[in-house]
């Protein structure tokens, strides 16, 4: 096992190549890092989650793409994937995991991996509802909005099945999924009603969903790429953010906005993808070894999710950002407020299936 100080170093550099993801700070959350005491000097970012092995003697090779850096455990599960796979696979088996956007963004490489030119994806929750609406289940207000809920949604067959089958007719398979925590608002001042939060202008992911759950909650938002968000806090043209607690951390967003409520209504995810033809034409054998290793490895990866969000509120709270909770009464306000949002999105998610998943986990 490589030390925690050169594993902590290591992050340090990631932290400050971060774009849009979150970063995993504890020693079990990504594989060990190689010669971290110099990476601050290297220019490339993944020059420490570089293989311990030769792949170029693979007899299969699995592509695998994600936009996001592997220093967030939902995005080191790649790295974790393609060890274990290796290792099981006696070399047979090569998962080419490729972060940080290297083969294009999300749009990009879902039409690649209908195609087969990428075999998988770890794609946020978000995008994914472009490829499938059945995936936009995930994302709708106080569904599936616990950590709790989540491997309750993951470990029952009737709920899990068809949301892993949403995509066959394109070709795609979703054989998993890991995170980036609980989502609620960042903002430059304190956020403790329905009443206050109206005064506010939200940042919100270019996705359906989440504009669908803005407007029915009658609150101000703006539809904004990523990299248009930090300045647009400091100069005021926004005054909130829809994110997770880990995400505003690690990408310095607490910095300007001091204040987190903790509304906690959907998960952030990630998808993982797979081309369906390419896994077909796969040996059994390795067919198990890949699903088995994906399953494993994601399931960690959520444990560590967990973990690492309670850290980064920790961490945040002791650099002075004030955490806040809506009083109950206005959180249940919201769902019944996201009423319509359920309504619109019934009609694209099934009907059944969405009211199985809600009364199994709770309405």
């Amino acid at each position: 096992m490589k030390s925690t100080l050169r594993y902590a170093l290591s992050l340090s550099l990631a932290c400050l190549l971060l774009v849009a993801g979150c970063q995993e700070n504890s020693s079990d959350s990504s594989p060990a890092p190689k010669a971290a005491a110099q990476s601050a000097e290297k220019s490339d970012p993944l020059a420490d989650w570089s293989p311990d092995f030769d792949p170029s003697g693979a007899e299969y090779t699995y592509l695998l793409s994600n936009v996001d850096h592997p220093a967030i455990a939902g995005i080191a599960v790649g790295y974790r994937i393609r060890d274990r796979v290796w290792e099981r696979s006696g070399g047979r088996l090569y998962v080419d995991f490729r972060p940080l956007a290297q083969l294009g963004g999300e749009k990009d490489v879902l039409g690649k991996l209908k195609m087969g030119a990428v075999q998988g994806m770890l794609c946020s929750s978000v995008a994914a509802t472009n490829l499938a609406p059945r995936l936009g289940i995930v994302s709708l207000p106080f569904v599936v909005d616990d950590f709790e809920k989540l491997e309750t949604f993951r470990n029952t067959p009737g709920l899990w099945t068809p949301f892993s089958e949403a995509a066959l007719a394109q070709g795609i398979k979703v054989v998993d999924f890991t995170g980036y925590g609980t989502y609620g608002w960042a903002t430059t001042r304190p956020v403790t009603s329905l009443e206050e939060a109206k005064r506010i202008n939200f940042r919100v992911a270019q996705a359906p969903v989440n504009t669908d759950s803005y407007k029915a909650w009658g609150l101000k938002f703006t539809v904004m790429p990523w990299p248009d968000v930090h300045q647009a806090l400091q100069t005021g043209v926004i005054d909130g953010l829809d994110h997770t607690p880990i995400v505003c951390s690690i990408t310095k967003k607490f910095d300007v906005a001091r204040h987190f409520t903790r509304l906690d209504y959907a998960q952030g995810l990630y998808i993982h993808l797979m081309n369906k033809v390419w896994f077909d034409k796969l040996p059994n054998d390795l067919q198990t070894i890949l699903l088995e290793s994906i399953a494993e490895e994601s399931a960690r990866a959520r444990e560590l999710t967990r973990r690492q969000q309670e850290r980064e509120i920790a961490a945040a709270e002791s650099r002075g950002v004030t955490f806040h909770r809506l009083p109950e009464a206005e959180r249940n306000k919201l769902k019944s407020l996201s009423a319509p949002v359920y309504d619109r999105w019934a009609e694209k998610i099934g009907h059944d299936y969405l009211e199985r998943v809600r009364t199994v986990l709770g309405k």
